[in-house]
């Protein structure tokens, strides 16, 4: 197996979100990327200028980050070209690795916006570098930049930042510093192309926590209303756990709840509703293991919400 570990650069509309075209906020125009055996060893790497289509002219946040020339830009190649090389230089053995959630999100709404999305299934399993460097060496809910990661290691800062091959290169430095038991521990899944039917849900066990990721419903109410998606099995053996404090909202998109199992004890739970572009939204519950002490912020901060809603009724 090798693990490839890329990074994007990408411009978007220079005249402002309500002109943006829709399905495309972020359009590609660098693709960087460094390839390293089972043994983590750099064997090679891949490198790309995109010529932007949509958006030709550069975002002045782009221009400043990515210093990149009107001419470079033009001479790059198309995305679809671009896209079929670079999985073909990947190969079919070959395990993604990124700093964050983001460029894998945006590779795949670029290859759907350009009709190629086939070539790439998903949902992906892959290694998030910038949350295993959390782990690593912070904490689990830290989220650090690229360059305060090598300046942290004490690696050697001797190429670009914000170019796409050069942050690839720096976050293979990183991933190759990380234990190999936290890396085999704590994969990440990208849900952009998410579970359609219920035979596709997705259950995953981590050190500590468990993910579930439901199939697509056509809004949050019937979501919640599916027994998978509200449970709250103990994410250590299992066994269905007793609501202590049931799920509640506290927002559009998030809720929580407090079980006990009585074998392990205080169980949080987290629902993130997501949407999919076509409108559907989908379940992402992570249940982990908690404390009473988290158990009565929970329900500080439930008592706090219902007392807000009471006095704007009110009003």
């Amino acid at each position: 197996m090798n693990y490839i570990v890329f990074d994007l650069e990408w411009n978007q509309c220079p005249y402002g979100k309500h002109r943006e075209v829709k399905g495309l906020p972020f359009e590609i125009i660098e693709i960087g990327a460094v390839k390293l055996n089972s043994n983590r060893e750099i064997v090679d790497q891949f490198h790309r200028v995109v010529r932007p289509v949509v958006y030709p002219t550069l975002h002045f946040r782009t221009r400043e980050i990515v210093h990149m020339d009107k001419a470079t830009l033009q001479n790059g190649v198309h995305f679809k070209q671009a896209i079929r090389e670079f999985l073909s230089w990947c190969g079919p053995d070959s395990f993604f690795c990124t700093w964050g959630s983001i460029d894998l999100v945006e590779l795949q709404r670029n290859m759907k916006y350009y009709h190629c999305l086939n070539l790439l299934k998903g949902p992906l399993h892959y290694y998030d570098v910038q949350k295993l460097f959390a782990i690593s060496y912070e904490t689990m809910k830290s989220r650090r930049s690229l360059e305060y990661g090598i300046d942290y290691l004490k690696l050697e800062k001797n190429l670009d930042f914000h170019r796409a091959l050069s942050d690839a290169m720096y976050t293979a430095w990183i991933f190759q510093t990380i234990d190999m038991d936290v890396v085999l521990a704590y994969d990440s899944i990208d849900v952009y192309q998410n579970p359609k039917q219920k035979k596709d849900e997705i259950h995953a066990v981590y050190n500590g926590y468990t993910k579930f990721i439901s199939r697509e419903f056509s809004f949050k109410e019937e979501a919640m209303m599916d027994r998978e998606v509200s449970a709250t099995h103990c994410c250590l053996c299992g066994k269905n756990s007793r609501k202590k404090l049931r799920w509640f909202s506290v927002n559009a998109k998030n809720y929580y709840c407090v079980a006990i199992c009585p074998v392990h004890g205080y169980m949080l739970g987290k629902i993130r509703m997501k949407r999919t572009d076509e409108g559907k939204v989908y379940a992402v519950k992570t249940i982990k293991v908690s404390s009473e002490m988290e158990a009565a912020e929970i329900r500080l901060k439930k008592d706090a919400l219902r007392e807000k809603r009471r006095k704007k009724r009110h009003e």
